[in-house]
């Protein structure tokens, strides 16, 4: 059992609890009260008192009632407000612990430690007040522009399914924070100076060992340039690539409307190539003519479709017809029932140009990734880099090249891959339950799922009504450049089990009712 602060109870308890606020023993007080959750124990029905309370609290942590940081009253103290047994509030307070919700801490008692991502000043709840707010019609409605994900992003939601989002309430605080002590004690001035644009040479070094260890690509430090994440790779490519005459940068279809944008945004066009169960078309990516394109092969966004060996012998062929690839590793890290997948760039260097990031092993919010371009395009690469923003800010460089010579990025990335399979293995349950007859796709490894349903109800609509009622997803047409199955593309990953029941339990509802 989780330890908990115990408190001593208030006389004079009544039904509807008001959850007096305890003093501790610095004087302080914990931040949930009266003011906050005004339970009242006869909406419980018999024999469901810790579902009710669950379900409650919950709520109270998705719409700020409950931030984080705030410390829950002691069992004891709940119990007698609500006059329940005491097992009733433990069975719920280990709940959330084993959502990652909340933690017992010793002296602290029991506290809130993760929440769903929700916009600033906002208190997203059921209805038209949420209609109004967020706007899910108009944001839904016609094609995306581009600052569709900023818009979804600042929605507001009881329950965020957006692909793409690791654990960030995982994110290894005191490790990073011990890394930087050390990093800042060995740190000599001139470290704090203008440095290579290339990026910091003990981070390349890590990132060279890492590559061949994790992918298998044998690549020398000197190999490879930092950036400030994938999206900065996508805007420094195009001006290099339109130099050496490509003007098309063929993508996979469906593949990722952001990865799209980027390319049009530096005025290259985007011809779609199909899709496969075994990969991309490599007979269609011909017939378009293009000179590139940008894939991702170990887990293809957002099918989950691992290019099979054949189609990577005939894009070896096509590549030594003088085809470009554009490697995007996104998320090959995270895998669950499989093995992995080499990189394409370890099987061909020179028409291969790798693209990676530690946005979905630590944090978006880091911008630290790196690219392995072929070596006639290093040169330019690093140019745009150097007359982009002179290289990456040094001290963030440095302290993940030590958190990944010390081992502790592999340590996180174990822990991360058994709490995510949970996560996985919550949603597939919840999407078998509340959308019977939807096809999953790409179970095996990543952090989102696609689920394509056979109701005649278009993707954008079942979206728009799920953002409604408060769940935040993508729909799968987002994603396309020609008709297709409608879906949704549901990120498991940042949400906790129980979260990720109480959302699915929602979209089946919303499908139903559009049906």
């Amino acid at each position: 059992m989780a330890p908990v602060n115990e408190g001593i109870p208030q006389a004079g308890g009544s039904a509807a609890a008001h959850i007096t606020a305890v003093t501790s023993a610095d004087g302080s007080s914990p931040a949930c009260g009266s003011g906050f959750l005004q339970l009242d124990v006869a909406e419980a029905p018999v024999g469901g008192k810790a579902d009710w309370l669950t379900r409650r609290l919950r709520q109270a942590i998705a719409d700020g009632r409950l931030t984080v940081g705030s410390r829950l009253p002691a069992t004891r103290v709940l119990a007698a407000e609500l006059r329940v047994s005491r097992g009733v509030v433990t069975e719920a307070y280990r709940r959330l612990t084993e959502d990652g919700q909340v933690e017992g801490r010793r002296r602290s008692g029991t506290v809130v430690v993760a929440a769903p991502a929700v916009a600033a000043g906002s208190v997203p709840s059921r209805g038209p007040a949420l209609l109004q707010r967020a706007a899910p019609g108009a944001l839904f409605a016609g094609e995306p522009g581009a600052d569709v994900f900023d818009a979804l992003r600042t929605a507001p939601a009881r329950v965020d399914f957006t692909p793409g989002q690791p654990d960030l309430a995982a994110f290894p605080r005191a490790a990073w924070l011990r890394a930087e002590r050390s990093v800042l004690a060995e740190l000599s001035p001139e470290h704090l100076g203008y440095g290579d644009p290339r990026g910091a040479m003990p981070l390349r070094r890590a990132v060279a060992r890492w590559l061949a260890h994790s992918r298998g690509i044998l690549v020398q430090p000197a190999e490879v340039l930092i950036v400030a994440g994938t999206a900065q790779a996508l805007t420094l490519l195009p001006p290099v690539l339109r130099a050496d005459g490509i003007d098309r940068v063929a993508v996979e279809d469906p593949g990722s409307l952001g990865t799209r944008q980027h390319l049009r945004n530096g005025a290259l066009a985007t011809p779609p190539v199909p899709v496969d169960e075994a990969g991309v078309r490599v007979d269609a990516l011909r017939a378009t003519g293009a000179r590139a394109v940008l894939l991702t092969p170990a887990h293809q966004f957002p099918t989950g479709v691992v290019t099979c060996g054949e189609r990577r012998r005939e894009l070896l062929r096509w590549t030594e017809d003088g085809g470009l690839v554009l490697e995007d590793d996104y998320d090959a890290e995270h895998r669950y029932d499989r093995p992995p997948t080499p990189a394409l760039r370890a099987l061909v260097a020179d028409r291969v140009c790798y693209l990676g990031s530690v946005s979905k092993l630590l944090a978006p919010a880091l911008r630290i990734g790196w690219m392995v371009p072929p070596p006639h395009y290093r040169e330019a690469l690093i140019d745009a880099k150097r007359f982009t923003d002179l290289g990456n800010a040094a001290l963030p460089q440095l302290v993940l090249a030590r958190l990944m010579e010390s081992g502790e990025l592999e340590r996180h990335l174990r822990m991360l891959r058994g709490r995510h399979r949970r996560r996985r293995d919550a949603m597939l349950g919840a999407v078998a339950e509340h959308l019977p007859g939807a096809v999953v796709h790409g179970a095996a490894a990543g952090l989102h799922l696609t689920v394509t349903y056979a109701a005649d109800v278009p993707d954008t609509e079942l979206a728009a009504a799920a953002l409604d009622r408060g769940v935040k997803c993508q729909p799968l047409s987002w994603h396309r450049l020609r008709p297709g199955r409608p879906g949704l593309v549901l990120g498991y990953a940042a949400t906790p089990p129980g979260v990720i029941a109480d959302g699915l339990t929602t979209i089946g509802e919303a499908l139903r009712e559009l049906a």
